[in-house]
């Protein structure tokens, strides 16, 4: 644990794990078992984990509909000199958890806030899911009312970014079929259930053929959900693209499947196995 001047507080954000409890830190382990308070988001969610590493400091509850005077509470331990530990019920806090007020009042007041890293959702399903990972954008989890759910996606429709949501159970269903009109059933997506856990599941595919994944089988929408939408193409490439198929259509009346598509691959410099897809696209609408 990191040591401060003496009367000075410190605010530690420390990841928990996500599932698997072998993915907790020895650091992690060392500051909740030092600290003067252990801020969670659910106490009795919370209190398995400590239990189970032995780890004994008192537990309060704080979460996004915690009152002012809890908050208030937590500031005043920590200008007093004591040290707080925040946890959420998984992960990293902050990422689609509490904390942001409690974190950017206390820098105010000049308390340290000290990272002590672990476990992610959104970065273990982005180092999983096959998708470009140099650039992306997380938008947590999308509006509940299906209205304001396709608002969101529709500004998001063009992005060229990689594209991340949470989920919930009850919702992905909906989402996906939102998802699939409005970034289109042929955009590329994954999802990734349950990670770390006995029932991890990370599974790609066209948006289209997702939305029937998840209904055909009530325990593919059990779980937490990470969904992973790739980037739109750049305006160029969609240009390219409707060339391709047009010269698909034609080579196509001729040429057997594969042949077809390596030929418009040597033309406009387009990838031979995603060109070799999209004719037996065409090929099956004929």
């Amino acid at each position: 644990m990191a040591q401060q001047p003496a009367g000075t507080g410190a605010l530690y954000i420390v990841a928990t794990p996500i599932g698997n409890l072998g993915d907790i830190s020895q650091r992690a382990i060392d500051v909740l078992k030092a600290a003067d308070l252990i801020a969670a988001e659910d106490t009795r969610h919370s209190s398995r984990l400590t239990q189970h590493f032995g780890i004994t400091t008192r537990l309060v509850s704080y979460h996004d509909f915690s009152s002012s005077a809890r908050e208030d509470a937590i500031l005043t331990e920590l200008s007093a000199g004591r040290s707080v530990a925040l946890i959420s019920d998984a992960g990293t806090p902050l990422i689609s958890d509490p904390g942001y007020s409690l974190v950017a009042r206390a820098r105010l007041l000049k308390v340290p806030v000290i990272p002590i890293p672990g476990a992610c959702a959104l970065t273990a399903a982005l180092s999983a899911a096959g998708l470009p990972t140099d650039r992306f954008v997380f938008e947590g989890f999308p509006p509940h009312k299906q209205g304001a759910r396709k608002q969101l996606f529709e500004s998001l429709a063009a992005e060229q970014r990689t594209v991340i949501f949470y989920e919930s159970p009850h919702r992905i269903a909906d989402s996906l079929q939102d998802m699939r009109d409005v970034f289109g059933g042929q955009r590329l997506a994954v999802i990734c259930r349950e990670l770390t856990k006995t029932w991890e599941t990370i599974h790609g595919d066209s948006l289209e053929a997702l939305s029937l994944w998840i209904q055909a089988d009530d325990n593919n929408r059990r779980g937490e959900f990470v969904v992973l939408i790739h980037g739109a193409p750049a305006p160029d490439q969609i240009g390219l693209q409707t060339e391709a198929d047009r010269q698909l259509h034609i080579l196509l009346e001729e040429l057997p499947v594969k042949q077809a598509a390596a030929l418009v691959a040597k033309i406009t410099g387009l990838k031979k196995n995603a060109l070799y897809k999209r004719a037996l696209e065409l090929d099956g609408t004929r």
